[in-house]
């Protein structure tokens, strides 16, 4: 578990179905992110217990409730949607509707950075955002990502579509710049 300023970074639970499918069935959250909104509760469930049960996949929930509104998580390695080595890992995140805007998630993003260079002392971070997803471009610009480049008519299995993705990465030593 990790702790911020107004969050909570913990193991999903499977008490949490219900919290994720409130807002990952919102039209605007999994379609900009790259996946399709859940169906059902059974479905954030399923999601629960298979894809956030990885290590150092994390709910996000505000410290005042500790309820999921969020996921941010590491894709390390073999595990990341890029060909990453061992030493680096890909950051995935959204958070729900109701709470855009607020600074929530490039709070999480700094914690999860922290916890990735000083604890797993990973070398590289990498994120990818589609064209159409400039929130998450504004998040990781935030917290120190740099454009690294971009991937056109990129095939999305769970969309089943083509897009941009534009990469944005940040190594260890930026990161310790950013903290002198």
């Amino acid at each position: 578990m990790l702790n911020t300023e107004r969050l909570i970074l913990r193991p999903w639970r499977d008490s949490d179905a219900a919290s994720l499918y409130h807002y990952a069935k919102d039209e605007r959250v999994g379609p900009i992110a790259g996946w399709p909104p859940h169906r059902s509760e059974a479905e954030s469930l399923e999601i629960i217990q298979t894809i956030f049960s990885g290590e150092d996949i994390y709910a996000v929930a505000l410290s005042t409730d500790d309820v999921a509104i969020g996921m941010i998580g590491l894709l390390k390695g073999k595990n990341s949607n890029f060909p990453l080595p061992e030493t680096e890992a890909e950051v995935a995140y959204w958070i729900g509707v109701p709470f855009w805007g607020q600074g929530l998630i490039p709070e999480a993003l700094r914690t999860i950075m922290q916890h990735s260079f000083q604890t797993l002392q990973l070398e590289a971070l990498w994120c990818g955002y589609f064209s159409d997803n400039e929130q998450s471009f504004k998040a990781q610009a935030k917290c120190g990502f740099l454009h690294h480049h971009t991937e056109e008519k990129q095939f999305n299995q769970f969309m089943n579509d083509y897009r941009t993705e534009h990469i944005s990465r940040i190594t260890k030593e930026e990161w310790l710049q950013q903290q002198a």
